[in-house]
């Protein structure tokens, strides 16, 4: 089966604005879409990005004023400046890891619904009740934020390598044969291409 690898973090603004729509079009064409949650601040230091804090304020502007707009063009509740942003990502990126390793529930859920929480319900994902309750929601076991904490932690690394040698640089980054579409923006061009539309 042909396969997408979506490295994201769950802090990001623009992984919650993808919502649905990464799932929905793995689904429509026969496609496996897997989660590989990459530490950003490792990321940005490995490929010549800035952490949001340290961007030149246009930048941080132009962002703001362009969350706002695809907000209200996908019709999606947002937040601009969450309470708990930014957060540690790391235990939300280890419970996506465990979840998609043990199954039996809904992982593109559970992505949508921890992406939710920051961006539209104002809750902290490093807190374990959160992602407790986002796991139970989406059909997996509250237990995984601690059992999947080892693994999980091994799995963010490899994570890092893969999204390097993909040419990863930014989130959401949907890979597929070696084709990078960056961003939820990109994700008519992704599905031009798993329609044969657009050659490699």
């Amino acid at each position: 089966m042909r396969r997408i690898d979506c490295f994201m973090t769950p802090i990001s603004p623009w992984v919650y604005l993808a919502g649905a729509r990464p799932a929905a079009l793995a689904s429509q064409h026969g496609v496996e879409l897997v989660y590989r949650p990459v530490d950003p601040t490792q990321l940005f230091a490995r490929t010549g990005g800035l952490p949001l804090a340290q961007r030149h304020e246009s930048r941080q502007e132009y962002r703001l004023q362009e969350l706002s707009r695809w907000g209200q063009v996908l019709d999606m509740p947002l937040t601009l400046r969450p309470r708990h942003f930014p957060t540690n990502p790391a235990p939300a990126s280890y419970a996506i890891i465990a979840a998609q390793a043990a199954g039996g529930g809904d992982i593109h859920g559970l992505v949508q619904a921890i992406s939710r929480a920051i961006w539209a319900e104002e809750r902290d994902i490093a807190d374990d009740a959160v992602l407790g309750d986002c796991l139970e929601a989406a059909g997996f076991s509250r237990g995984l934020t601690m059992s999947g904490l080892l693994s999980g932690a091994e799995a963010y690394e490899r994570n890092l390598t893969a999204a390097m040698e993909a040419g990863v640089f930014g989130f959401p980054f949907y890979v597929i044969e070696g084709q990078r579409f960056w961003g939820q923006d990109r994700l008519a061009h992704l599905a031009l291409y798993l329609e044969g539309k657009i050659a490699p």
